[in-house]
């Protein structure tokens, strides 16, 4: 096998496993049936990563870049927010390393470490300072990152993963860009 097609086997293996397991969690997949979904050998998953915990822990490392709806003035937060959070929901149905996460969060302590880890450093964190940075004051920006950040881990949950239905992606977006607006101004 060359090194190309190692790659491409390694990447198909990890796709089929994302999906497994943003669908049913980490208890209900087993290295079989990924292997199977993904028509390679267990012994593949192994080789490439270690087990079933190691396919896990790959498939859930989670990079969003938030910077950009950090970008511009405090008025227009909500809105570039919700188009950020909404084009993640629906471009990514199923195979979301942070809806895998979440799923398993309840299951996999390790899970739940990594959501809360990623959700301060990639969520919680650059929020409070942004709107920090755009004049309040310290507490208050602090209590707002924290209501804006609950509020979408909230509706995540929700309509991701007790599987609600997500809705229409524009008038989820517009109820997402004016709720989010809303804490944002308090």
């Amino acid at each position: 096998m060359t090194s190309r097609n190692a790659a491409a086997t390694r990447q198909r293996i990890l796709e089929h496993a994302q999906h497994q397991f943003a669908r049913h969690g980490y208890a209900a997949i087993t290295v079989k049936g990924v292997a199977d979904a993904a028509g390679v050998s267990p012994n593949l998953i192994t080789r490439y990563f270690g087990g079933k915990e190691g396919l896990f822990l790959e498939a859930t490392r989670v990079q969003i870049p938030v910077a950009n709806s950090f970008d511009g003035d405090r008025a227009t937060l909500g809105a570039r927010l919700a188009a950020s959070i909404v084009r993640r929901w629906f471009d990514t149905p199923g195979q979301d390393p942070l809806l895998v996460l979440q799923r398993a969060s309840g299951e996999r302590p390790q899970a739940a470490e990594a959501l809360a880890a990623f959700l301060d450093a990639n969520s919680l964190d650059p929020l409070y300072h942004y709107l920090r940075d755009t004049g309040l004051d310290d507490a208050d920006a602090r209590d707002r990152a924290a209501a804006i950040d609950a509020f979408v881990l909230g509706v995540s949950t929700r309509r991701r993963v007790l599987r609600s239905e997500l809705g229409d992606p524009a008038d989820l977006e517009a109820w997402l860009s004016a709720t989010i607006q809303r804490l944002a101004d308090g």
